[in-house]
């Protein structure tokens, strides 16, 4: 293993977990979790690239218990990215290259990407909800009002999931675009002090 490859990726998995996903996100044991699968990745990788094993074997296990991991806690479709950039900068940082330039710059590039494609200021007003509703509408334009209503946005796709008439429900997949959307951390309240 390429000690500057190592270097390179503790201080990506660190800007990425660190830098990127968790102040966004703010959950602590998603960061802990990239943290701690990107090291082992490195270590495992770097084990299968000198043993006999077959590395194919060594990344179908991390396949295996990457699933069983993903599927045991709700994670977004944008948290699922990170999870797995982090897996892959293991992988990148634990084999050699030649050149060795090429794993190092893939985990740059995989940092770069994650930054960018994930970035707030990147579609940031879209929004995406299931909603049910407290009365059951059946008219589309109708129904098309009143989700805008309710969410002070404009509607660019729903789905009708469910319209239950003897409940009076409506349930509703909506895609939405927020009309100002709030920023991305909000400023403190400053209250008055009196004396």
């Amino acid at each position: 293993m390429n000690p500057i490859s190592l270097g390179l990726d503790l201080v990506a998995i660190v800007v990425l977990a660190f830098g990127v996903y968790f102040r966004r996100y703010r959950r602590r044991e998603v960061m802990v979790a990239m943290i701690g699968l990107n090291v082992a990745v490195v270590a495992v990788s770097a084990v299968l690239a000198s043993a006999s094993v077959g590395l194919g074997l060594g990344l179908g296990l991390f396949g295996v218990l990457s699933i069983i991991r993903l599927r045991s806690s709700e994670l977004s479709h944008a948290e699922v990215a990170y999870y797995f950039v982090s897996l892959a900068m293991g992988l990148l940082a634990g084999l050699t290259f030649d050149p060795s330039w090429i794993g190092q710059s893939m985990i740059g590039l995989l940092v770069a990407v994650m930054f960018l494609a994930d970035h707030p200021a990147l579609l940031g007003g879209y929004r995406h909800h299931t909603l049910t509703l407290d009365r059951a509408i059946t008219d589309e334009l109708e129904l098309r009002t009143a989700v805008g209503a309710l969410l002070g946005a404009d509607i660019r796709r729903f789905t009708v999931q469910r319209i239950d008439l003897v409940r009076n429900v409506t349930v509703v997949d909506v895609r939405y675009r927020v009309r100002t959307p709030a920023p991305l951390t909000p400023e403190p309240a400053h209250e008055a002090l009196t004396h």
